[in-house]
């Protein structure tokens, strides 16, 4: 079967150079990258979680790039036959297939998407990238106020948790509040599952409902079926600054090492020194039945960085419109604050300092891991930093291809440090595993890492 399909978005106009460099960079290794996180797009709903996967299921598959008056289409090949509708593919999975070609092939980007390799470019260019990008898929719109929240949290989740996120997303939605997610299954699609219905009760016009991801990532994790804004950055860190640059708020739900990174990178921001004036909202949440969860997050948190760091967060459990209306207040003042200094409100969070250790890809080698050092007598900040590299680490050796096959032929990453830090790590990710938070239900947890004794 062959579909046609009319560009939309940005690239419904295209001029023919624009349309000859596309096709001139669809070729090699990008191509192959457009063809896998195609594939994961009109996978979308799907609980796979590895391109390998999706592409032994659907060896069939192709797409190519056609230039036509009306700009360029794309051409699929043997689409699955749940993206269809009467021989037609389904709306949303049509514009995010033109988001995915935005990103990966139309917009300029200082590498190809699926190196992880330190840029040449300074943290004011790296930032100008990431606000480039955002720009360019409509996220930065004077349309709409400044009332992102972004919420994060595990694709693999128990059914409570699920149903508890899904009740802090109506609750947001109630609130006028819009979502953005990492754009996956689990703690990513039950907020905007429950937003979806909040904005549908208040009538709103538009519901944003944001999916910001990178290339390894979407092709190994299809979109959930919600998105209804995708956006792909370049690498894991941009996508993470991405994140932090519009947020208004952030909501945390249970998760595993990808969680922790998360929470941690964030951690590394706010203890910066150059941010005490900051005010960004930070809720860690989840229903009663994962309290003890929250336990081991935050002893290994006063461990490692000390109590003073959690005074960056708050802590509310099982209680969803409670959440939903501190944020809401909080959000609230935050622009009004920036009004009375005679600021309009921001939809990007340009004051914001981002380390540059944090702005730079960070490569899970077995080199790259043994030299990470995390020592007691490093300022708490720096080892918030170390420690998202480290668990950064363990998420690519748990789902990135490339880190997959590295493990399985030099063994697990070797994790080294202060005896009393690595300890801390070694009972939260024990914690991750008797938990199942390390893989999807069901499926046995073979470990990436070793922590040397």
């Amino acid at each position: 079967m062959l579909l046609t399909l009319n560009p939309v978005g940005p690239l419904a106009h295209l001029s023919p150079w624009e349309m000859h460099q596309l096709q001139q960079r669809f070729q090699g290794e990008p191509a192959q990258l457009l063809r896998h996180c195609a594939l994961a797009v009109l996978n979308s709903g799907s609980q796979l979680d590895s391109s390998s996967r999706l592409l032994a299921q659907q060896p069939d598959f192709d797409i190519q790039l056609l230039p036509s008056e009306s700009g360029i289409q794309l051409q699929l090949r043997h689409p699955p036959q749940q993206a269809l509708v009467d021989g037609q593919l389904i709306r949303a999975l049509h514009e995010n297939l033109f988001a995915v070609l935005r990103d990966l092939l139309f917009l300029p980007s200082p590498a190809v998407a699926t190196t992880h390799a330190k840029s040449d470019l300074t943290a004011q260019q790296i930032t100008q990238l990431v606000f480039s990008r955002l720009r360019h898929a409509e996220i930065l719109t004077a349309k709409e106020p400044a009332d992102l929240v972004i919420c994060w949290g595990g694709h693999a989740i128990h059914p409570t948790e699920y149903q508890y996120a899904q009740q802090v997303g109506y609750e947001l939605g109630l609130r006028a509040l819009h979502i953005v997610t990492g754009c996956g299954p689990g703690a990513m699609e039950a907020p905007m599952k429950g937003a979806a219905r909040g904005h549908a009760k208040q009538r709103l016009q538009c519901s944003r409902l944001i999916g910001l991801t990178e290339p390894s990532i979407i092709a190994a994790e299809p979109p959930n079926t919600f998105v209804n804004q995708l956006v792909i950055l370049p690498d894991i860190e941009k996508r993470l600054e991405a994140f932090v640059r519009i947020a208004q708020g952030i909501v945390i739900f249970p998760g595993g090492p990808g969680t922790a990174e998360e929470l941690l990178y964030l951690l590394g921001i706010l203890m910066h020194p150059d941010n005490q004036q900051q005010q960004l909202p930070v809720v860690l949440t989840g229903p009663r039945e994962c309290a003890a969860y929250w336990q081991h997050i935050e002893q290994f948190i006063h461990e490692t960085l000390g109590p003073q760091a959690g005074g960056y967060y708050r802590l509310v459990i099982d209680d969803a419109a409670e959440l939903a209306r501190h944020l809401k207040q909080t959000i609230t003042r935050r622009l009004a604050c920036s009004l009375d200094n005679g600021r309009e409100a921001s939809a990007f969070n340009a004051s914001l300092v981002i380390p540059p250790a944090l702005q730079q890809p960070f490569q899970a080698t077995h080199e790259a891991m043994a030299q990470l050092t995390l020592q007691q007598d490093h300022p708490p900040s720096q080892r918030a930093i170390t420690l998202r590299q480290l668990f950064s680490g363990i998420v690519a050796g748990n789902i990135r291809a490339e880190s997959i096959q590295a493990v399985a032929e030099r063994g697990p990453f070797c994790l080294k440090g202060d005896p009393y830090l690595m300890q801390a790590i070694d009972r939260l990710l024990h914690s991750f595993v008797a938990e199942q938070r390390m893989q999807l239900p069901g499926a046995a947890y073979i470990p990436c890492y070793e922590i040397a004794s």
